[in-house]
């Protein structure tokens, strides 16, 4: 299997052949088109709940908690700040990477209007996931804004958090893209996977507290989640103690996680597309 990013339009598509940055552009740019007459939408889930989490759980029952060696050294608060930014990346992609995907599948059917052009449907792939990768990127930026007006930032080193938060909402949401391009039904699956494995992801994979408070037996589990890994790089970078040798093993991790799951994704769509 090869992901043809570059190859040329397919035998038999009509109208001009379209350069594949130029095709993928056209991509992101018919997303934007409906985003930005329907972000009010998404903008409750995507940037003020994980505010509001942020502000009831760091200023609220942070001040029942006491800083020290479990939160680091730092108030409450700081020490969620940049745990809650992966949670929320995390689930900003799962959200894009459900519905959306299989709507353009099953009842818009965009993709099978964007390929009857030139457009390759590995450029359609690319495009759908550069998308959803500028969306994560907007609502962490937003969030950032908000957390300094909040006081909740340690310095410029929270900057590097955005992009490990990034890393493994992309990883998490790669395999979420593979599922709604092979959902048939109503996307009833969703539902199992917001309750069994994001929500349960985001209580136990360090982001409240840290991991090694679970029972043993249930901080390898922990591990396997792409929040684990984003967690411990978001937080190392934001307070300046990221053991770089540690940093490198999350960061393999998620790309690991990353390619594979892009590779099931593309297979998938062209299943899905028949091409």
């Amino acid at each position: 299997m090869s992901i043809d990013l570059l190859a040329p339009p397919r035998a038999g598509s009509t109208g001009r052949a379209v350069g594949a940055l130029r095709a993928i552009q056209l991509v992101v740019e018919g997303h934007w088109a409906w985003y930005r007459r329907n972000w009010r939408a998404s903008a409750l889930s995507s940037f003020l709940m994980p505010v509001l989490l942020l502000v009831a759980m760091g200023f609220g029952l942070g001040t029942q908690v006491r800083p020290g060696p479990a939160t680091l050294g730092q108030p409450y608060v700081v020490y969620l700040a940049p745990a809650v930014l992966v949670a929320a990346l995390v689930q900003t992609a799962a959200g894009e990477s459900t519905y959306p995907v299989l709507s353009a599948f099953k009842w818009a059917k965009t993709y099978w209007a964007v390929i009857s052009t030139p457009i390759t449907v590995s450029q359609v792939f690319a495009g759908q996931l550069v998308w959803i990768a500028l969306r994560l990127l907007a609502a962490g930026v937003a969030f950032l804004a908000v957390v300094a007006c909040l006081g909740a930032l340690t310095g410029p080193g929270v900057l590097l958090a955005l992009p490990a938060a990034l890393l493994a909402a992309m990883a998490f949401g790669a395999w979420i893209v593979a599922l709604a391009a092979s959902v048939t039904n109503e996307g009833t699956a969703f539902s199992a996977v917001f309750r069994f494995v994001v929500l349960p992801m985001t209580l136990f994979a360090g982001t409240y507290y840290p991991i090694d408070r679970l029972p043993e037996w249930a901080r390898p589990v922990a591990w396997l989640t792409p929040m684990a890994h984003g967690n411990a790089l978001a937080r190392g970078a934001a307070f300046g103690n990221l053991d770089w040798l540690a940093a490198g093993g999350h960061v393999a991790y998620l790309l690991a996680m990353l390619v594979a799951g892009l590779l099931v994704a593309h297979w998938r769509f062209r299943v899905r597309l028949r091409v």
